[in-house]
């Protein structure tokens, strides 16, 4: 691409104008009855001191001007599904079809940054709650999801086997039938590393966005052809699944214990023999003889007769209490006493990504933490359990003492809306080192780089996971994470379609072409309901769950917010969610193999 060439300054009262783009930049013509015809132009050279500023200027311009009508086209739904952000790429495609174009180094450092912003926040905001939804059925989500992207990725091999396409376009192509953009990205990266000029870079580009809109509404037919073929009532798979969630869901509870056991007195409750293993807490008792209610910790010694308000989960309610003596009909929470019960955020970095054990509050405070929520999701809290930023802890003590430990917890509802950037870039830095790391894996005849796509994303999941490392708290709020995600994604689709621009359409309207978007639904519905069936069929596997998983293992919000449009239940989004990283990851891998293997 030629660096933006001319442009023209000059103020004066114009009768017409005329602004025409070619891919070497822009010319901006005046035409005055009053001026001197050897004056009538002005041009001035963007690479002279006198305009040190001119493709800076128009790319910024050019690229407003794509991201407005993008997101305006994207914004169009059809039955309820649109483009969203995805509208960008395609009209960046049209500018460039029709001659828009920017300097090359910074349409390469917007798109590529873009692409790290996306990628990182992404990360950023899975990670807290990746582990938990891993325990669950993280196993065989995955294994479905890796299915998915095993078969796309063998189709792809099968179609460049016969019809000889090149390992660029054929990267493209898998690309861009599976809707994941950060694969496009680190495909472009390893065809520059391999030596590929220009013009097969945009070729690729052009793949992807041929191949980009018979995805998304493969990936949707998927979905309602799995429906139809099983015959699926919704609302019956919404009820189902509601049951299986209750059936394995423990919640916490509260219960009031009368101490029946002689032998546990004088004994601290903390040091009953079994009590980590119940997850059971104490947070109030009230005394034989003594009608006031007073908070209580692992400390307190128990005397029989004693009256205990215990938290936990139900099984482990029904363990503990034999142990201790019997059920009573009385509720402490309504008693007279010092006791309070607070809602805490916890803030400070000093309590952070310690286990409450250490942290001792009881002994510091004179307070019990009874829940932990983290990311909408309610934990008992245990002597291991670590604290991390944004935490909503529950605890129970007297009103001076739970002022103490606010303040040390931190509770400031204003940091939460604060965005922090010094640890995001610090992150940035640490994903691009990342990505930028080798890989030799065995049988595989070339390293493996997780690039500048899987890199910043497997950064910001291990240390959203960390939560914090001394005053660096790797914390977005999501307002700001989903704008800093949304800009990412807006830099990297424009710059991508003007680039693609000047070959998409005689690439898409050549038979070539048609044989690119026939391709491309293939490698996007063939694994789709394989995989569906099986999931269906052997798996017993509900409805909203494999629609999650398809849209998760084809990164595809577009999808994720069709799944969810079929019935009001977080099934679809949780297994987006779980399947998400490792599909983003494996999908950015083989992008790179399809080039060094076919290349």
């Amino acid at each position: 691409m030629r660096d933006a060439t001319k442009w023209l300054s000059k103020s004066f009262t114009s009768t017409a104008s005329i602004w025409h783009l070619n891919s070497s930049g822009a010319t901006l013509s005046f035409r005055d009855d009053d001026a001197p015809p050897d004056n009538e132009r002005l041009i001035l050279d963007p690479e002279s001191s006198e305009a040190p500023l001119a493709p800076i200027t128009f790319a910024i311009l050019i690229i407003s001007l794509v991201a407005v009508c993008g997101l305006l086209l994207g914004s169009v739904r059809l039955r309820g599904i649109g483009l969203g952000p995805a509208g960008v790429l395609f009209a960046g495609i049209l500018f460039g079809h029709f001659g828009a174009s920017i300097d090359q180094k910074i349409a390469t450092f917007a798109k590529e940054f873009g692409l790290i912003l996306f990628v990182f926040t992404i990360g950023l905001q899975l990670g807290p709650g990746i582990v938990q939804l891993w325990k669950k059925q993280g196993v065989l989500l995955n294994t479905m999801a890796l299915a998915i992207v095993a078969q796309g990725f063998g189709l792809i091999i099968i179609f460049h086997l016969l019809t000889s396409i090149p390992g660029t376009t054929a990267s493209g192509l898998f690309s861009g039938s599976t809707t994941n953009t950060p694969s496009l990205g680190a495909a472009q990266q390893a065809a520059a590393m391999e030596g590929n000029d220009v013009a097969d870079i945009k070729k690729l580009t052009s793949a992807y966005a041929v191949a980009y809109p018979g995805g998304i509404v493969g990936i949707i037919a998927a979905m309602l052809l799995i429906r139809r073929m099983f015959r699926v009532d919704v609302p019956e798979e919404l009820s189902s699944l509601q049951e299986q969630q209750d059936h394995v869901r423990e919640p916490i509870e509260r219960c009031c214990i009368v101490v029946d056991n002689a032998n546990l007195n004088s004994v601290p409750f903390g040091q009953i023999p079994g009590i980590d293993e119940t997850g059971v807490r104490l947070s109030r008792i009230q005394r034989a003889n003594d009608e006031m209610v007073h908070a209580a910790t692992d400390r307190t010694e128990l005397q029989q007769g004693d009256i205990l308000q215990i938290v936990g989960p139900q099984r482990g309610l029904k363990r503990f209490t034999p142990l201790i003596g019997h059920a009573t009909g009385h509720d402490l929470m309504n008693g007279t006493g010092d006791a309070e019960y607070r809602r805490v955020v916890v803030t400070e970095s000093q309590a952070l990504n310690k286990p409450l054990r250490e942290l001792s509050l009881d002994l510091y405070f004179n307070v019990t933490v009874t829940r932990v929520i983290r990311s909408g999701l309610e934990m008992t809290a245990h002597g291991s359990s670590r604290l991390h930023y944004g935490d909503i802890v529950h605890m129970v003590g007297d009103s001076s003492s739970l002022d103490r430990a606010t303040t040390f917890l931190g509770n400031s509802t204003k940091s939460l809306k604060e965005t922090r950037f010094s640890p995001l870039f610090v992150g940035i830095g640490v994903g691009v080192a990342l990505g930028m790391i080798p890989f030799y894996f065995p049988g595989v005849p070339f390293p493996v780089r997780l690039g500048l796509a899987g890199g910043p994303l497997i950064a910001a999941i291990l240390l959203s996971l960390v939560g914090s490392v001394g005053t660096f708290i790797w914390y977005i709020p999501y307002s700001a994470n989903l704008a800093l995600r949304e800009l990412g994604i807006i830099l990297f689709l424009a710059c991508a379609g003007l680039s693609a621009g000047e070959t998409f359409f005689a690439a898409a309207l050549s038979s070539q072409g048609i044989q690119w978007m026939a391709a491309g639904i293939a490698i996007t519905m063939i694994p789709l309901l394989t995989t569906g069936i099986v999931a269906r069929l052997w798996l017993k596997q509900n409805y909203l769950t494999i629609c999650g998983v398809i849209a998760g293992s084809m990164t595809d919000p577009p999808a994720l917010a069709f799944a969810n449009s079929q019935a009001d239940s977080e099934a679809a989004s949780t297994a987006y969610a779980a399947v998400y990283p490792l599909t983003m990851i494996l999908r950015i891998i083989a992008a790179q193999a399809i080039i060094f293997l076919l290349g």
